[in-house]
């Protein structure tokens, strides 16, 4: 069974940067879509940006050109830059996996398009 653990919180002021890492286990990750998504207090988890198999990236109209996604497969792991960080950044940060993508270049943007999560990690921007 995969496990995904997330790491790379904390708090940083509005402006800064943080990067997120999400660690998988298993030797498949390469075979896994994958995606990042946020949910902030009082509200939904939303999409932040998910990437295919093969690199292929999407990101929530939000946090475009500010976040960038991308994953090492020899490392297992998913990555978030976050840059130009904003109060309403603030969230508690989900990476998770849909272990049976067949095609390569499609990415997913649904939760239920995702079938393992993590436990998430929180980021806090402050003003």
């Amino acid at each position: 069974q995969v496990q995904l653990v997330e790491s790379g919180g904390g708090l940083v002021q509005a402006g800064g940067s943080l990067r997120l890492s999400c660690a998988a286990s298993g030797r498949t990750f390469s075979s896994y879509a994958m995606g990042w998504f946020r949910q902030a207090p009082g509200k939904e988890r939303e999409f932040v940006a998910g990437i295919s198999r093969i690199g292929g990236t999407y990101f929530a109209d939000s946090v475009k050109g500010r976040f960038t996604i991308s994953r090492d497969n020899a490392k297992n792991t998913l990555y978030l830059q976050m840059n130009s960080l904003k109060p309403e950044d603030t969230a508690v940060y989900y990476c998770a996996a849909r272990t049976f993508s067949a095609v390569v270049t499609i990415f997913y943007t649904s939760q239920q398009q995702y079938d393992t999560w993590g436990q998430g990690t929180q980021v806090t921007v402050s003003s």
